[in-house]
């Protein structure tokens, strides 16, 4: 269904509901619209804006299914089991791997061009179902 907000050649507004745009079309087409104030049967479609909906307001931090409250299970155990290396992740697993840098788990941001590259050279890594958030100074 859709609503529109019509008016005659007599400048009278008023609204209808059709079946769909072509709907109106149709019976625009075959002279069975009338104007509910003065019966005019030259009816167009008036100006107007869409009714939008607001959008419902829920708390996206608060998880609402199991696979939800398990993702945000695993985030909060990677963020305090872990060392956010931001977009340094390759290079320091990397140097972790070949042993220039002490062993810790990690976590942190990289290209999958650059993951790829970890994944051919050995370097165990594997990618997080969730965007770590930027810890900035």
């Amino acid at each position: 269904m859709i609503k529109y907000r019509l008016k005659c050649s007599a400048d009278h507004a008023f609204d209808s509901w059709f079946a769909s745009a072509n709907a109106f079309d149709k019976l625009r087409a075959a002279g069975h619209l009338s104007c509910t104030i003065c019966g005019d049967t030259d009816v167009t479609k008036a100006i107007m804006a869409p009714q939008v909906r607001a959008a419902k307001v829920t708390d996206l931090a608060k998880p609402d299914t199991d696979a939800e409250r398990a993702l945000q299970d695993l985030r909060r155990k990677v963020e305090e089991n872990s060392e956010y290396v931001g977009t340094s992740f390759a290079t320091e697993a990397r140097a972790i791997h070949d042993g220039d840098a002490p062993e810790r788990a990690i976590y942190g941001e990289a290209k999958p061009a650059e993951a790829m590259k970890l994944v051919k050279e050995g370097v165990p890594i594997a990618p997080l179902p969730f965007i770590p958030e930027r810890k900035t100074n």
